[in-house]
């Protein structure tokens, strides 16, 4: 992000995790003091009602750090900040190219943005391993024919990971046959977490239970059943 240049206060500190992401290290020109002259500055929130976390206002998080325990550091914040505001928004498919331009990855108070090549970076990080050095697969890029393009643009953000939702099975009764638009949209589960979810995200969920022998799924790709054993 060439825009983005750290403040001079930080580039004349060591460039350690520990005082460019931790509060209590931080310079007064990245977090403003917490004494009794100084206060807090407020968390931004978004008109939806969503706060963000207070390093969202430290201009040297919206810098890839090039130290590589900074940046890991750096890379787990995001992957949480990712992760909450998509749960808060009940959002499963990330299209980064709109997200760019939102204040996910904009800061317009401080008018410093993560970048779509940075953003990409970062839900690279989190689709790989943690014995990769990444997130824990916490992101999967949904395949270019299926995002209309031949680069990574749209990806499923598993602020619950398939195996999390395939619970899904505890609130069907067993031997009963569901289309799958029921169990997302019906009314037995508009008290779910999963109800109104991507229907890719379900199948995705639904395969792990088929493969453990508690459930099938049937039919096309119009009318797709689920019957849970």
């Amino acid at each position: 992000m060439t825009t983005n240049s750290p403040t001079t206060s930080f580039l004349s500190a060591p460039t350690t995790a520990a005082n460019v992401l931790t509060p209590a290290s931080t310079t007064s020109s990245i977090r403003p003091s917490n004494d009794n002259t100084t206060p807090t500055r407020p968390r931004t929130t978004t008109p939806s009602g969503y706060t963000f976390p207070e390093v969202y206002d430290w201009p040297a998080f919206f810098t890839l750090q090039p130290n590589t325990q900074t940046r890991q550091a750096q890379m787990r914040r995001w992957a949480n900040l990712i992760s909450d505001w998509c749960r808060f928004h009940r959002t499963f498919r990330l299209t980064l190219t709109e997200a760019v331009e939102s204040p996910l990855f904009y800061n317009a108070r401080m008018r410093k943005r993560i970048g779509l090549q940075e953003a990409r970076m970062i839900v690279d990080w989190m689709a790989m391993s943690q014995e990769d050095g990444g997130g824990g697969r916490r992101a999967e890029w949904v395949p270019a024919s299926a995002a209309g393009g031949g680069e990574k643009t749209i990806a499923w953000i598993w602020w619950r990971r398939p195996e999390e939702w395939a619970k899904v099975e505890e609130t069907a009764q067993k031997n009963t046959v569901l289309t799958v638009y029921e169990l997302i949209h019906g009314e037995a589960t508009t008290s779910q977490e999963f109800h109104g979810m991507d229907s890719d995200v379900m199948l995705k969920s639904l395969n792990v239970l088929v493969k453990s022998g508690k459930a099938q799924v049937f039919g096309n790709d119009d009318e797709k059943g689920v019957k849970f054993f």
